[in-house]
This record gives C-alpha cells, sequence and structure tokens, in this order.
C-alpha cells in the first residue's frame, strides 16, 4: 500500500439551515462546515469564499434533490446524507462540487469510496442516532448535532506508521 501525504485537517461546524424543497415534502438539514488552517483559506473557508451561504441554499433549493435527511456543505464539497426511500434503515450519500452543482464521485479506488472527514462523521453519528430514535420525521428533525471543534491532531501518523 502507498500512502500520500494527506493535508491538515481542523474542521468548525459554523451554522445550521433547515431547508425545505420546493416540492413540500424533502427537507434537509444543512450544516455548514469550513476546514481552518490550510494555505489557501478561500477554498476552504465559508467567510472568506465568494459564495454566500444564501447563494448556496438558492442553488440547492432548484437542485431537485428529493428526500429526508442532512448536507453536510464545505465551500468545496457538499455531501448529501438521504434515508433510503427502498429501506429508511440506511443511509445514502451522494457529493457535489458546492460552487458549480457538479456531481462528484465518491469511488477512491480499490473497490472503496468516500464516507466522511471527521466533521461528517460526527455528524453522521449524530444524524443517524436521532433518525432512530425519532418516532417520526417532525421528531427528527428538530434536533441537530452541535456545533463542535473537530481537529485532527496529525494528519501523517499513517503514513508515519506504514513507512516504520
Amino acid at each position: 500500500m502507498q500512502v500520500a501525504t494527506c493535508n491538515s485537517y481542523h474542521a468548525k461546524i459554523e451554522s445550521t439551515k433547515l431547508l425545505t424543497m420546493p416540492d413540500g415534502k424533502s427537507v434537509f438539514k444543512v450544516y455548514y462546515v469550513s476546514i481552518v488552517g490550510r494555505p489557501t483559506p478561500e477554498r476552504f473557508e465559508w467567510d472568506r469564499n465568494p459564495l454566500k451561504k444564501a447563494d448556496y441554499e438558492k442553488a440547492f433549493l432548484a437542485s431537485g434533490n428529493e428526500g429526508i435527511g442532512f448536507i453536510t456543505a464545505f465551500p468545496h464539497i457538499t455531501k448529501v446524507f438521504r434515508y433510503s426511500p427502498q429501506a429508511e434503515v440506511l443511509m445514502l450519500v451522494k457529493a457535489f462540487n458546492s460552487q458549480t452543482g457538479e456531481e462528484i464521485k465518491l469511488d477512491r479506488g480499490e473497490g472503496y469510496v468516500e464516507f466522511a472527514c471527521l466533521a461528517e462523521a460526527i455528524i453522521a453519528a449524530g444524524e443517524y442516532r436521532f433518525w432512530g430514535e425519532a418516532t417520526n420525521v417532525d421528531d427528527y428533525l428538530r434536533r441537530w448535532c452541535p456545533l463542535e471543534d473537530a481537529p485532527v491532531q496529525s494528519s501523517v501518523k499513517l503514513k508515519s506508521y506504514w513507512e516504520r
């Protein structure tokens, strides 16, 4: 296995918004997340990115997404997590470029697909728990994961371990 150099990672879950889609049934919880401390903050931090959250929301509302779930919205990538209409005990995920709306494939090679970064994993764990505990969709939609700091202390531990 070849292990690549990894960028630093310190995510901040900044704000949230509930978006009801034009169909009146589909609803997504939006978690706005920035990655701070990278050399190009305009790419990774909402307050330094030219895309404003209101414009992002307008584009998402026009996207045609359906279902119930949540979104992790970074300035450079968005992941839509929804509960499967075929088996609502499953969570499905797709990704797109937050700036352009173009689909991003989550295939990472060798049969693996990207699930989540740390902030997304924290949010997904909480949201899945809320889904499981809720007796109906309204109960689910009332609960939000706390806005917290999500730093990775070392982004070289796998590389260091593998190459020793």
